[in-house]
């Protein structure tokens, strides 16, 4: 009798977990941003909850943690509690540049995370005045060698892929430069245009547009080759400057200890939400490449990518201001 009600126990207490699982999401979910609003990371977030919230029947709400070059995002996301009600979508610098730049980073990118999908690759751009006195890439490095000073430039934060390419700039063609980190392209754009910037590393979604209108001037592409969404605008390598075909990923992230079965389903969905047209073709206007793979296709992507980009960081000298 009391193996009976041994065994029965357990056989409710099995069929009471279940349920518990399978009721996830029961409430809203927060999408931390680690971008500011309105820029690339921040828009293709925005477009992902909207479509995640139908799958999970439940609001996902994207919340801006920018700063510190990604860190203060991503550490708010290390710390959340590991129930799946708080994910990370975050550029590829939040889990490399800063691994290897900063000695006191206040969260593990191996440790404290669970790798639920690549999002995308995509490519970044240095863009310059309307007036400026150059046309080009080649134009553009003949006059900063001539300046006189530094040329300064933005980027989105020290240790990201759009500081380290100027990095490779200076280190690989001597181009005289100045770095000045910014909370988000958007501010470093504006600068661009109203003079107090000389260039700045950006994304198509903020470019694009500009360009079209005249108000700013694009050089140079990175990648391996010219992007679709903008096919007339010459890659590096094509201007004579190789080193810059390293493609950059963002990757959506939870807490590390999160169930397996919250991890998988939060990748299934999100992966369904970018093959979706709607998505695919707004990611790809924007600059991006959609990927969606599983986790364990993710984490060994990024072993395979981590040693390259570390040894690229630290050959180019990039340090932490």
């Amino acid at each position: 009798m009391s193996l009976r009600l041994t065994l029965a126990l357990f056989a409710a207490l099995a069929c009471g977990a279940a349920p518990a699982q399978d009721k996830w999401p029961s409430r809203p979910v927060r999408l931390i941003s680690t971008s500011v609003a309105g820029g690339n990371i921040d828009v293709m977030c925005r477009i992902i909850a909207e479509k995640l919230s139908a799958r999970l029947g439940q609001p996902v709400v994207v919340d801006n943690r920018p700063g510190a070059a990604t860190v203060l995002g991503t550490a708010e996301a290390a710390k959340a509690p590991p129930d799946g009600y708080t994910f990370l979508i975050t550029i590829m610098s939040s889990m490399v540049g800063n691994r290897v730049l900063r000695a006191n980073l206040p969260y593990d990118p191996v440790k404290d995370f669970e790798p639920v999908t690549q999002i995308s690759t995509g490519s970044v751009l240095l863009i310059g005045p309307a007036n400026a006195p150059y046309r080009d890439l080649k134009g553009f490095v003949d006059w900063a060698k001539k300046l006189g000073r530094p040329v300064s430039y933005g980027s989105i934060g020290v240790g990201t892929s759009l500081h380290l390419f100027g990095v490779i700039l200076e280190k690989e063609y001597g181009v005289p430069l100045n770095h000045v980190p910014y909370k988000g392209e958007v501010q470093a754009t504006n600068d661009v245009m109203n003079g107090t910037l000389d260039v700045a590393w950006v994304s198509i979604l903020i470019a694009k547009p500009l360009a079209a209108s005249g108000r700013i001037r694009a050089l140079a592409i990175t990648g391996p080759k010219r992007f679709v969404a903008w096919p007339e605008l010459a890659t590096f390598a094509e201007q004579g400057f190789p080193g810059f075909e390293m493609p950059v990923w963002g990757g959506a992230y939870l807490p590390a200890g999160t169930p397996r079965p919250i991890v998988e389903r939060l990748s299934r969905e999100i992966v369904e939400v970018l093959r979706t047209p709607e998505v695919s073709e707004k990611l790809i206007a924007m600059g991006q490449v959609p990927i969606g793979n599983t986790p364990e296709e993710f984490a060994e992507n990024y072993r395979r990518d981590f040693p390259r980009w570390e040894a690229l960081i630290r050959a180019s000298g990039a340090k932490v201001e």
